[in-house]
């Protein structure tokens, strides 16, 4: 009998949410140098054949979702008995002209499909093309397989380092259909869990449905509509690296961290995106951040599925004073992390905790609307390994990952910081932002503003922002 494994209640949430215009996949974009030069009379490592051997050597990417009969509405990972990883990864050869700009042009239409849900939900691509011997890796998987933390888990065992270091991995235990007739004991036990599980759901619906009240009261100053478009089910993408060091030096001159700083240059980047759209872009009221959290226990291995829950940060667009914003920004994040993350509407992920797969299944076509009530964007930070990577000898360069967008919503933000920088993924909706490029500029710039950079005379002092 194969290995199976129930889909948690957010994984299975998640599953249930997609739809072909909202694929619910998280990415990421690797560049890698080239792949340095082979020793005498060995030929150089094939990388595709690499990616395909390692990927199938990861227990949890051989797995695809089965519905099952009990428990009534839910669905379990089950080995894939005709897994090929061929179908999973695919070499793609681009022109080569000018290659970081064809490589994000493509990952922007791939992570337009959804994968497909009769197979293991994951894909790789290899891209290749670039005059240097530089290439790229596309990597999808489904947010049912794996929150941020969990994908960095699973896609690092690609990499040389993590690859040498794996250990032979537990196969998934099988777990046991409860029966159909079950006795008075495994009854109450039930009854027991699902009174638990409602008393929970009901303190924290309470907490979101209060938060979303009082967002549905301001939606006279919604923010502007290019963050809550309706879906064209196209996808743009684009990039931005950061200074890390300087992120910690303004982080270091103003207090909070390092977040705290990343989100405020977020926020003042969209007041320069709205504003070079126009004086009246402008939104009226502050967007509302979804910014997830982690429920996971620090150093505690990356368990299976999702544990999340979020926070909501209103980022301060409509101040005009930068060193304002990063305050009103470390402000609301301390209020979010003195409350914790079982209170207000970013609890939303817990809910689903509390529900039965049943409510997922049939729920999904009223839930999937809900998240523009709740927030305008979502802005998430990916943890990397920071050890130096490399995939075939060839060094990793830069990782941008990639959220998926939430149905009615047009602007996702990903940052991973990596070798001193952050690099920052911008996934947007491709008709409601044609002009993503000029949001990720913004982040520079906003960031130049933050900590002035080196001039003849010296560095800037970090704390103490220009006014533009």
């Amino acid at each position: 009998m194969s290995s199976s494994e129930l889909l948690a209640p957010l994984d299975l949430a998640f599953w249930h949410l997609e739809s072909p215009t909202h694929p619910l996949h998280l990415g990421a974009l690797a560049h890698f140098g080239p792949v340095p030069a082979a020793p005498d009379h060995e030929p150089p490592p094939d990388v595709l054949d690499l990616l395909a051997r390692r990927a199938a050597a990861i227990p949890r990417l051989r797995m695809r979702v089965r519905d099952v009969l009990i428990p009534l509405g839910g669905a379990a990972w089950s080995a894939d008995p005709d897994f090929d990883v061929r179908r999973h990864v695919r070499e793609i050869t681009l022109p080569g002209v000018d290659f970081p700009a064809e490589t994000t042009r493509l990952a922007a239409e791939l992570m337009e499909r959804p994968v497909e849900r009769g197979r293991p939900p994951w894909e790789m691509y290899l891209l290749t093309g670039a005059p240097d011997g530089s290439f790229a890796v596309l990597v999808k998987l489904h947010h049912a397989l794996a929150d941020g933390m969990r994908a960095v888990a699973i896609g690092a065992g690609i990499f040389d380092e993590i690859a040498a270091a794996r250990r032979p991995v537990r196969r998934p235990r099988p777990v046991p259909p409860r029966s159909w007739l079950p006795g008075p004991g495994l009854l109450l036990d039930l009854a027991k869990d699902r009174l638990g599980d409602l008393g929970r759901a009901v303190e924290v619906g309470a907490s979101v449905v209060g938060s979303s009240v009082v967002r549905a009261g301001g939606l006279d100053g919604r923010p502007a509509a290019a963050l809550a478009a309706d879906s064209s089910g196209t996808r743009r993408l684009a990039t931005a690296t950061l200074s890390l060091d300087r992120v910690h030096r303004i982080r270091r001159a103003t207090g909070g961290t390092a977040n705290d700083v990343l989100l405020a240059v977020v926020a003042g980047a969209l007041r320069r995106w709205f504003d070079g759209r126009g004086p009246a872009a402008l939104p009226g009221a502050d967007p509302r951040a979804l910014v997830p959290v982690s429920r996971r226990r620090p150093g505690a291995p990356p368990g299976p599925g999702n544990s999340l829950s979020g926070y909501l940060v209103d980022l301060p667009v409509t101040e005009p004073d930068p060193a304002a914003r990063l305050a009103a920004v470390r402000d609301a994040m301390d209020r979010n992390k003195a409350a914790g993350p079982f209170r207000g509407a970013g609890a939303v992920a817990l809910l689903a905790d509390r529900l039965p797969p049943l409510a997922h299944r049939f729920g999904a076509p009223f839930a999937s609307g809900a998240a523009r009530l709740l927030f305008d964007l979502l802005v998430t930070q990916v943890p990397l390994p920071r050890t130096a990577l490399s995939l075939g000898g060839a060094p990793l360069r830069g990782l941008f990952p990639m959220a998926p967008l939430a149905r009615g919503q047009s602007l996702a933000v990903a940052m991973s910081p990596y070798g001193g920088r952050v690099h920052v993924g911008l996934v947007a909706d491709g008709e409601a932002v044609p002009d993503l490029d000029a949001l990720a500029d913004a982040l520079t710039a906003e960031l130049d503003l933050l900590d002035p950079p080196e001039t003849p005379e010296g560095p800037g002092t970090p704390g103490t922002p220009r006014t533009p």
